[in-house]
């Protein structure tokens, strides 16, 4: 009897209708512990090259962890992996909520889907029983709306894992959503869902994973609020949520302002964690057994922008994408927004900084009233906002069906020098965490293999001067030991960089929430992290064996992408960057420097191991038990 796992991958070809249960050995399980380094492992052994992101050939996994569903907070994750229909790279994407657990009890580790159903279905999986079912009767639906008719149907506890509406009319970067609220958002995996006529994925269940020393994960456990007060960072977090780093960014630059052309928002505290919680916080919600109880429900009653709770409340990034980003101080707009984005299933990220993008070229004379049907579609407008975001979503209008294609594709339909307005890197737009005021994301932002993301390694100020030493000291785990100057992107600080994607590879390997385990300011660190896993499984890991795990999702994301014909040239930050940021503030002034940055990456794939063009090597491979892999790589 395996410990914290099932032992079970349910593989389904939606083509022929059929339904097979693999299990691997426990061998496999601890060589790539879930998420997506098992996702992408599926993905490069039965995707052919050169396939259609949004044709049947792709392939679209769904893993749990190790660890998923065992009874200590910040393990109910679940990984989405398939071919980027955004980038036509590796495509990578995490939500939370009770989901992931609920498919741990549900008797299976992961799902592998295949080919592209006829006519529109629903996987149902309960109590270790799978089938097909028609979903006819859910297109076209909302996410709410198809959560009350599916728990109907399949049991009133279920819970739901769901492309939205917006995939359906062609929104490329529409999310898979669970809880109409929690949302694997990045890259499009919800658009690979809805290509596969794949409605929901449909989980109840009753067995929980066997624990190897339930002891020793209980005492963690409790240990866990205890700690909580005491992490300034973790207890912001609990009180305002992700919102609560709004003003610390501010602060520091790192705020983006109308299109990322500033670092600070002068309606900064309009939208802030402090002000939600003070205003229109309703209750602080949380995913399956944790006790950070991060996430936000809003409710607004009164007003021209209602918002109802079950749809939740905006995280950190959605108040700053449709906040600052687009120059947006009413917090009850943005809350608007979200929810039209948990209703529709669409990226919030992606979202709103294409919609900021759409406004600057408005303000530049790239758009006009005519593109835009009337609309003044300038920052700070909140009505024209939600009305561009209600044609993008249901794919109403021809502007919204452009911006549906995300700013990259939009800018190459639009012209006229759109493309100096963008934000993106392998086609997806930059999140709210400016590389111009944290230097090390510049690099991470260009090398990640799907794309900017600031949930890939550690920021800059966790290992800069004056550092408080419960952090540093965590660093100090996985080698980290230096901290270096404000603002620099020294050699130490690529390592820094190196090192800490490393650790965040492997939890989104092992599915443990980056709030809750992490290198630095986390609840728990990586001492902790090595103990939660030696006591769910039973395997004496240590932290460098967690860092191999990482180092093999890594090296296998950029064996995809080279693959498929990715080179350095993908790793290329936009222009925009590259400019003097405006306004005022700390950043006032700032750009990224493109020597530094080139120098940077070249000390990232000289530390990986890798050639001067980005790709793995076979004996990198080698070294971490990758030999199958050698033969994707380009000849």
């Amino acid at each position: 009897m395996p410990y914290g796992y099932n032992g079970k991958i349910l593989h389904v070809d939606l083509t022929q209708g059929t339904l097979q249960v693999e299990e691997p050995p426990e061998s496999f399980y601890r060589k790539y512990m879930g998420g997506s380094a098992m996702g992408v492992y599926y993905l490069l052994r039965e995707m052919p090259k050169g396939a259609d992101p949004l044709g049947p050939e792709n392939v679209l996994t769904l893993f749990t962890g190790v660890t998923t569903g065992a009874p200590i907070s910040g393990q109910s994750r679940i990984n989405a992996n398939a071919k980027s229909p955004v980038s036509g790279g590796i495509g990578d994407a995490q939500g939370g909520g009770f989901f992931p657990a609920e498919l741990k009890f549900a008797g299976f580790d992961g799902v592998v889907i295949k080919g592209r159903s006829p006519k529109p279905v629903y996987l149902a999986i309960v109590d270790g029983k799978a089938e097909l079912r028609d979903a006819a009767h859910l297109v076209g639906k909302i996410t709410g709306e198809v959560d009350d008719i599916l728990r109907k149907e399949v049991d009133p506890k279920a819970e739901i894992l769901q492309h939205g509406p917006a995939a359906e009319k062609g929104v490329l970067f529409s999310s898979l959503v669970s809880m109409s609220n929690r949302h694997a958002g990045r890259t499009g995996m919800g658009a690979v869902m809805a290509s596969k006529n794949l409605r929901a994925v449909v989980v109840r269940g009753a067995k929980r994973p066997e624990i190897a020393d339930p002891k020793a994960l209980a005492e963690l456990n409790r240990a866990g609020p205890k700690m909580l007060p005491e992490n300034p960072d973790m207890a912001g977090l609990a009180e305002h949520g992700t919102a609560s780093v709004v003003m610390f960014q501010n602060t520091i630059g790192s705020l983006p302002t109308h299109n990322y052309n500033e670092g600070q928002f002068e309606g900064a505290e309009d939208i802030s964690g402090e002000r939600m919680s003070a205003t229109i916080l309703k209750e602080r919600d949380t995913c399956y057994a944790c006790v950070v109880r991060c996430k936000r429900v809003v409710e607004i009653a009164e007003g021209p922008y209602k918002v109802d709770p079950y749809y939740g409340g905006p995280e950190y990034e959605s108040i700053s994408t449709f906040g600052s980003y687009c120059g947006i101080r009413d917090l009850a707009a943005i809350s608007l927004a979200n929810q039209i984005c948990n209703q529709y299933g669409v990226d919030t990220i992606s979202c709103g900084a294409t919609i900021a993008f759409a406004m600057e070229c408005f303000e530049k004379g790239i758009l006009t009233l005519q593109d835009t049907g009337g609309i003044e579609l300038r920052f700070g407008n909140a009505d024209a906002m939600l009305a561009v975001l209600d044609q993008i979503v249901k794919g109403s209008t021809e502007l919204g069906r452009i911006l549906g294609q995300g700013s990259e594709r939009a800018a190459r339909i639009i012209g006229r020098g759109a493309e100096e307005c963008l934000i993106t890197v392998k086609g997806q737009e930059a999140p709210a965490h400016m590389p111009q005021a944290k230097r090390s994301l510049a690099l991470i932002y260009a090398v990640n293999p799907f794309g900017a993301d600031h949930q890939s390694s550690e920021h800059d100020p966790y290992y800069e001067e004056g550092v408080p030493d419960f952090n540093l000291d965590r660093l100090k785990l996985i080698g980290l030991g230096q901290p270096q100057p404000a603002g620099s992107l020294t050699q130490e600080k690529v390592r820094f960089a190196y090192l800490t994607e490393l650790f965040y590879s492997f939890l989104d390997s092992a599915e443990l929430c980056q709030f809750v385990f992490g290198p630095t300011w986390t609840l728990y660190g990586p001492a902790e992290t090595v103990e939660a896993v030696r006591a769910v499984t039973g395997w004496e890991v240590t932290v460098d064996e967690l860092l191999q795990v990482g180092a093999r999702r890594l090296n296998l994301f950029r064996t995809f992408n080279a693959r498929e014909g990715f080179t350095r040239q993908a790793d290329r930050l936009p222009r925009k960057f590259f400019k003097p940021l405006q306004g005022a503030g700390p950043t006032a002034g700032v750009a990224l420097d493109e020597a530094e940055v080139n120098a940077a990456i070249d000390h990232y794939y000289s530390l990986a191991g890798w050639t001067s063009d980005g790709m793995p090597t076979p004996s990198v491979l080698k070294d971490l038990g990758l030999e199958w892999a050698v033969d994707y790589l380009p000849a």
